[in-house]
């Protein structure tokens, strides 16, 4: 990792296993197809940035952090019963065909979900308080740099809670190949209930475990038994070749609720229709943004693309809070000349068209396409030349885990999945219908996207 790593010193470590063990632990959980694909890619690692509280005179910062390690480790015992398959570990079932292999998880020879505890000299306003991302913030997570396949020697779930001067940062990094953004907020959220359901006193054996168990909006977890899908994948042992990309620049750009408003408003009234999005409008307006900063030919194609949720689209709809990988890209594509020169509408029109397009029908047939000949692992790769993905939502309740420092004053993200054109959206912190972008590009575009007044002028200095 690079010498800002340095900057953040491991304390300890231990792994956290489920409170009580669910008669589902021992049996094999076996991956859905999309579960397969994901395997080629980066863990989810995203977390909160709090501020610490004021302390008493009876109330000493040792004393506080050895208290919210404790609880958060308690919490993440229960939270696991609920989310067990997160305790275990990847393994692989032979079939017939020596090239073809089904992944599954193996909860019965695991030491169950990574935590850390680790410090650092920064302050909340060393990370906050920079144009850029500062590149330490990556070291605020486990699992750097990690595949998703890499979860047969590692953890699925990883725990780091790093003590600032000023502050906390609790980073997530999630196996992308067990939940989607949906699944991992819905854990992020269950953790922060759990963890304010607790009494305060730690370590009080007679708290009562009956009612921390009881979660609001539980997980559904599919049936861990079957469908068992077999796809071409390669041994777990066989290398998987990354080629180490290229130094991106990081940046948060904040949009106001008006500005979202706006926007929406624009785009709607230029279509003759109320049916586009203020996240297709915000979506229209960064590709664009983006593509006019590459500098590219107008003859060239550009792709926009994002991940979409399906379950209410599958037929019969799937409840919110299934867990597990149920997305697929929703993309669209033209010319950069026809980006460029046509009105704003246009663009969020042709997103909004995608979105529509997407349907249960379509998601299935894909799948079912994929089974009939899917690609070697290697193959499926989200970064390529001229593309603007649009990761995470606005809609995820973000700012609704808390624990014990009052609300976060920030998210943000380690390394994973982070290439020259990948956008995440986030909810403003403030609520309303604020949105913030998390934006990474090359340095050059970079400039160029800051350069370019048309779009600074909608974005807010509020962050």
């Amino acid at each position: 990792m690079d010498s800002s790593s340095s900057e953040v010193r491991i304390i300890s470590k231990c792994f956290v296993k489920p409170k009580t063990i669910p008669q589902k632990w021992k049996e094999p959980y076996h991956f859905s197809p999309t579960d397969h694909i994901m395997l080629s890619i980066h863990h989810i690692q995203k977390g909160l940035l709090f501020l610490k509280p004021s302390f008493s005179e009876s109330v000493k910062p040792k004393e506080f952090m050895e208290t919210l390690l404790q609880k958060l480790k308690d919490s993440l015992a229960i939270a696991l019963v609920h989310f067990y398959p997160l305790a275990g570990r990847l393994s692989t079932l032979k079939t017939d065909n020596s090239r073809s292999h089904s992944v599954f998880v193996d909860c019965n020879n695991s030491p169950g979900a990574r935590f850390i505890h680790a410090e650092s000299d920064l302050s909340v306003s060393d990370i906050l308080g920079s144009t850029y991302v500062p590149l330490v913030v990556q070291s605020l997570f486990d699992h750097h740099k990690a595949l998703n396949r890499d979860g047969y020697t590692m953890s699925l779930l990883s725990i780091k809670v790093t003590e600032l001067v000023d502050g906390v940062f609790i980073g997530l990094s999630m196996n992308h190949s067990l939940g989607d953004g949906s699944s991992f907020w819905q854990f992020f959220n269950s953790l922060s209930e759990i963890f304010n359901s607790q009494e305060e006193t730690i370590g009080n054996n007679n708290n009562n475990n009956n009612a921390l168990l009881c979660l609001k909006n539980p997980p559904i977890i599919r049936e861990a038994t079957g469908p068992m899908y077999s796809l071409p994948f390669s041994e777990p042992n066989e290398s998987l070749s990354q080629s180490e990309p290229p130094v991106l620049k990081e940046r948060m750009f904040h949009f106001s609720s008006e500005t979202v408003r706006s926007l929406k408003s624009k785009a709607n009234q230029e279509c003759g229709t109320t049916m586009i999005s203020s996240f297709q409008a915000l979506t229209a307006l960064i590709w664009r943004s983006i593509t006019r900063a590459r500098k590219l030919p107008n003859d060239q194609e550009t792709t926009c693309r994002f991940a979409a949720g399906n379950r209410s689209r599958m037929n019969p709809p799937l409840p919110t809070n299934q867990f597990g990988v149920y997305i697929s890209l929703v993309k669209t594509t033209t010319k950069i000349g026809n980006l460029l020169e046509n009105e704003f509408g246009w663009i969020a029109l042709k997103l909004h068209q995608a979105v529509t397009e997407h349907t249960g029908e379509k998601i299935s047939y894909e799948i079912d396409q994929m089974l009939k000949s899917p690609l070697p692992l290697q193959a499926y790769r989200l970064s390529n030349l001229n593309i603007v993905h649009m990761g995470s939502s606005p809609r995820f309740n973000k700012y609704g885990s808390e624990f014990g420092m009052g609300k976060a004053v920030a998210v943000r993200s380690g390394y994973g999945g982070k290439y020259d054109g990948k956008v995440s959206a986030y909810p403003g912190r403030q609520g309303g219908a604020s949105i913030d972008l998390e934006v990474c590009l090359l340095p050059e575009f970079m400039e160029a996207l800051e350069s370019d007044q048309e779009f600074m002028s909608l974005v807010s200095s509020s962050t």
